[in-house]
């Protein structure tokens, strides 16, 4: 399973086209067609939440804006809201290497770091322009509702959560609003003062993007959120937090490529001396699990985890599926190499292990070999206590399987918010990747069909991330305070019971 990866889709020009150069309108219904064609037959997940008639209507209204040239920004707008339409966290479409010094050094950006809370944009960032704290409620009369909805198409998320969108959105807002809005050299700006509702309007002037992203490393709310955006260094860690608790901090699932990876073993080892000294100290009753800042990572550092969790046995899929054997579309096709010999190689290689792993056709080729998705048994030390497990919209591939499969098959208490990637299942492990003809737009998604070995529940909705049994949100005074508050709402729960 491939980790999830925060996308900040940088965008920039030089050799086919010019920033501003319309392409012939045939030439971006061919670019369509194929990009249709591409993931009909290599995506397994393009109905997993939509109907044919929805994907249909979204394809009818997408040619439909391609009557006359448009830019390729564009084409690739349009192209983004089919992309996120089929609700995979693992979709990326990006635009061409040609773009990518587009604005380097001009102030175009807009200037303030902001983070959504409690559905308000919050400035993020001490300035002395719109103070720290302060909500906006418009700029450059657009409503900040309006602005925020028109980024969705940028962030992909599993099904229809919009939740995980938050926080793209929140990482690199300026650099959406100049694709979305285009390049400005001023935005006026709505907004009110802190804990006041008089609402206030002021111009304020653009910034460089190496400003922006300086801006963004200073932000407020650094101390509480680093490691939604930061490369995480200490990726695991254990302690004992009273006589009768302890935490088990699991930042990401990228530990290691396989069980023989020595990262991976070495974790394998962590765990098992953590649980071991668990089994022999039976006052420890609970056992808090943070998984908040997991966006994935690779099999089986989730699964080993999920181990020590359970007493019973556990698969990590009902079912997982592929479109095809042989690649399709093979001339539009990304390789990792760039020797033909090479590309000959990589290709027949990828095939083969298809063909092993998902060997049989029916209607769909299925994985069905045992050793591919066998019955997994509990740790001899697994935890027999009571399991709090922390997730936010954060969560995804790796990260949301290993909640879902916590929230469904245990007795966890589940705290936070819901995790962007979903309950029932997604598409991941295997990503592929395509380059269309005439605009030179890449997308990139997962190709296997993955329902997840978890059971129904009430407050699970298809097509939803992992629900909080106990949603817990950031307040506007705990973003002030850069305050824990689902932690903090963990041990009351504890002390309480």
């Amino acid at each position: 399973m491939t980790q999830f990866k925060i996308v900040f889709f940088l965008i920039f020009p030089f050799l086919l086209f010019s920033q501003n150069e319309k392409i012939p309108a045939e030439q971006l219904k061919q670019d369509l067609t194929i990009f249709r064609q591409i993931r009909e037959k290599a995506n397994s997940g393009v109905y997993k939440y939509r109907t044919k008639k929805q994907i249909d209507s979204i394809y009818n209204w997408a040619f439909s804006q391609l009557k006359n040239p448009r830019e390729v920004m564009d084409f690739y707008k349009i192209i983004l809201k089919i992309t996120d339409f089929e609700g995979s966290v693992h979709n990326t479409t990006t635009l061409p290497d040609a773009y990518k010094n587009r604005y380097a050094s001009e102030k175009v950006f807009f200037p303030l770091p902001v983070k959504l809370i409690e559905n308000k944009m919050i400035v993020n960032f001490k300035n002395d322009e719109i103070p720290l704290g302060s909500q906006i409620f418009s700029i450059n009369g657009t409503t900040i509702n309006k602005i925020v909805r028109s980024f969705y198409k940028y962030y992909t998320t599993d099904g229809y959560n919009t939740s995980g969108k938050v926080i793209g959105i929140n990482a690199v807002f300026a650099r959406y609003y100049e694709m979305e809005y285009g390049p400005k050299e001023k935005f006026l700006v709505e907004y009110s003062l802190p804990n006041q509702t008089e609402k206030l309007s002021k111009s304020i002037n653009s910034i460089a993007n190496d400003e922006r992203k300086e801006r963004f490393k200073n932000r407020h709310s650094f101390p509480s959120d680093s490691l939604f955006y930061s490369k995480i260094k200490e990726k695991y860690s254990f302690k004992i937090f009273s006589k009768n608790t302890a935490l088990l901090t699991v930042h990401t699932f990228a530990i290691g490529d396989n069980a023989e990876d020595k990262e991976h073993i070495a974790y394998r080892k962590y765990l098992d001396s953590c649980f071991q000294m668990l089994s022999v100290h039976p006052e420890i009753k609970n056992l808090i699990v943070d998984v908040r800042n997991n966006g994935g990572g690779s099999d089986p550092n989730d699964l080993v985890t999920f181990s020590y969790l359970t007493q019973k046995t556990y698969r990590e899929n009902k079912s997982a599926y592929i479109n095809f054997q042989k690649i399709p579309f093979l001339p539009y096709f990304v390789y990792e190499e760039t020797e033909t010999e090479k590309k000959l190689e990589e290709k027949n290689d990828f095939e083969a292990e298809l063909k092993e792993e998902y060997p049989i056709l029916k209607g769909k080729i299925h994985s069905q070999d045992p050793k591919f998705n066998r019955v997994l048994q509990p740790d001899k030390n697994t935890f027999k206590g009571q399991v709090y497990l922390l997730i936010s919209p954060r969560v995804a591939s790796a990260g949301s399987l290993f909640a879902s499969l916590v929230a469904g098959k245990t007795n966890a208490i589940v705290i936070g918010e819901e995790t962007m990637g979903g309950y029932y299942g997604h598409n991941g492990h295997t990503p592929i990747e395509y380059e269309l003809p005439n605009t030179k737009i890449k997308t990139q998604f997962s190709i296997v069909n993955l329902e997840q070995d978890v059971p129904k529940k009430s407050n699970q909705i298809f097509g939803r991330g992992v629900i909080p049994d106990y949603k817990i949100s950031q307040t506007f005074d705990d973003f002030m305070q850069n305050r824990d508050a689902q932690m903090e709402y963990t041990l009351k729960l504890i002390e309480k019971k």
